[in-house]
């Protein structure tokens, strides 16, 4: 009986890995849903000072350069090992999203694009990689 017990759990949980990762891989590549907040919100910071563009190069090249590459182009050298794009920040398509859309898909992330909060935890840093990444332009 307790090898029965056994055989089911290992099953039951083979079978929910398997479904977990299935539902990952149909929405790797779907659009991003935006919770309302993001698409109206508004920095913290003002833009245009050129300490906020040093911070936020900083930090983009110590937490998003490995991924999204030193242009933003996402052709890091991690990249090539992950299942979804890393997508190009110099794109129109990139550049013409609100800025608060542009904090959520960094800083909230989803799928293979981890979640930044606890690593880049003042919210004035995570608007100064928002701005430098608005600098990627082609």
């Amino acid at each position: 009986m307790k090898n029965k017990l056994k055989t089911l759990s290992i099953l039951i949980a083979a079978m929910a890995f398997v479904a977990l990762n299935v539902a990952m891989i149909q929405k790797a590549n779907e659009p991003w849903d935006i919770p309302a907040k993001y698409k109206t919100m508004k920095s913290t910071i003002k833009a245009g000072d050129p300490s906020i563009n040093t911070v936020g190069k900083e930090l983009y090249n110590q937490h998003c350069r490995s991924c999204h590459g030193t242009k933003g182009l996402g052709d890091g050298p991690k990249a090539k090992n992950l299942k979804t794009s890393c997508g190009d920040f110099s794109s129109k398509a990139f550049q013409d999203q609100a800025d608060g859309v542009i904090y959520y898909q960094s800083f909230v992330g989803r799928d293979e694009m981890p979640n930044f909060e606890k690593k880049i935890t003042d919210e004035g840093d995570r608007w100064a990689v928002v701005y430098y990444m608005r600098t990627l332009k082609k």
